[in-house]
C-alpha cells in the first residue's frame, strides 16, 4: 500500500475484545518492536471460505514456541475468533487472517523474551486477490539462512526484512520477484513463496531442507496433484532448472496459485501444470 494511502478495513482483537482500523498494541519499549520477538500466520477468507484454517492456527502456536514465546491461544480457539471476526465484513469480502505473538518484555537475558511476557492479538482486513496475469522473476544476489543462523522453522517477524532486500533489489531491475538460494547455492523459494518448475508433465519443486518455510499452501498443493495423478518430486534444483523449464509458478498463503511469465529475459506462459494446480486449488478451497 503507498505511503498516505489509508489502511483497508481492519477488524482486530486485543485483549479481549474486537477493535476497529489499525490501532496500536506496541509501545517503544516492548520486545518485539526494537528486538523483533514476533510471529505470525496469514489465512486467506475468500467467498466465505477458510481453506487450511486449522493447519495455520495450529502453526502459529509452534512459531511460537520455536521463537521462545508461551502460546497462550489453542487453535481451536484461533478458529473460532476468525470466525467472529468475519461477521464484521461484507458477505464474500476477500480477507487476510493474521494470528500473532510477541513479547512485551525482555527475560534475564536481556537480548532474549520473557515468555511470560507474551501477547497476542487477531487481525482480519480486507485483501483483493491477485489477478493471475502473472509475474517476473530473477537471481538474487542474497541467500536463505540456514536453521543454524536464524529461526527458518517459524513464521517469525525476524525473517522477513532479508525478503524485502531481495524483493527491492529485484525490483530495481525490473522484476517483481526473484528465486533465492539456500547457502549452497540450490534454490530455496521466491522472496515471497515457494516455488514449483514443470517439465515434460512433472513437477519439481525444492525439496524442505532447513532453509525455508514448508507452506502449508505448498503442502496442500503437491497433495491435491498427487492425488489426481501428476508426478510431484521434491528434490534439489539450481537456478538452471529454472531457467530450462517448461513453466514456473508459486504457491503462498496470500496469493495462492500464481504464474511466472517472465524469468530473467525469457517469457513463459502459463502451463497446464499451472493450471491443473490452480483448479485443483480453487475446488479444495470451496468445497
Amino acid at each position: 500500500m503507498a505511503a498516505g494511502q489509508g489502511w483497508s478495513k481492519t477488524w482486530t482483537f486485543f485483549e479481549g475484545d474486537w477493535h476497529e482500523g489499525n490501532i496500536p498494541i506496541m509501545g517503544v519499549r516492548s520486545h518485539a518492536a526494537w528486538l523483533c520477538s514476533s510471529v505470525f500466520d496469514g489465512a486467506r477468507a475468500f467467498e466465505g471460505v477458510t481453506p487450511d484454517l486449522d493447519l495455520h492456527s495450529a502453526r502459529v502456536n509452534a512459531s511460537a514456541t520455536t521463537m521462545h514465546l508461551k502460546p497462550a491461544v489453542s487453535a481451536e480457539q484461533w478458529m473460532a475468533l476468525t470466525l467472529d471476526g468475519i461477521k464484521r465484513f461484507d458477505k464474500n469480502a476477500p480477507l487476510y487472517i493474521r494470528p500473532m505473538y510477541w513479547a512485551e518484555q525482555s527475560g534475564a537475558l536481556l537480548v532474549a523474551p520473557d515468555p511470560e511476557s507474551t501477547r497476542w492479538c487477531l487481525s482480519l482486513y480486507e485483501a483483493p486477490m491477485r489477478t493471475p496475469e502473472g509475474f517476473s522473476i530473477t537471481l538474487s544476489p542474497y541467500r536463505k539462512p540456514s536453521k543454524e543462523c536464524m529461526p527458518v522453522d517459524a513464521k517469525a517477524g525476524c525473517l522477513y526484512p532479508n525478503n524485502a532486500r531481495a524483493l527491492i533489489e529485484a525490483n530495481s531491475r525490473g522484476f517483481a520477484n526473484a528465486a533465492v538460494l539456500d547457502l549452497l547455492g540450490n534454490v530455496a523459494e521466491l522472496a515471497t513463496a515457494n516455488l514449483f518448475i514443470g517439465r515434460d508433465g512433472v513437477v519439481f519443486t525444492p525439496a524442505p531442507n532447513g532453509t525455508f518455510l514448508n507452506g502449508i499452501t505448498r503442502q496442500r498443493v503437491i497433495k491435491l496433484l498427487r492425488n489426481a495423478g501428476v508426478s510431484v518430486i521434491e528434490t534439489t534444483l539450481q537456478y538452471s532448472d529454472l531457467e530450462t523449464a517448461d513453466e514456473i509458478f508459486s504457491s503462498g498463503n496470500y496469493s495462492k496459485v500464481m504464474p511466472v511469465n517472465r524469468i530473467d529475459e525469457r517469457s513463459l506462459q502459463p502451463g497446464p501444470l499451472y493450471r491443473k494446480a490452480r483448479e485443483l486449488y480453487w475446488a479444495f478451497a470451496h468445497s
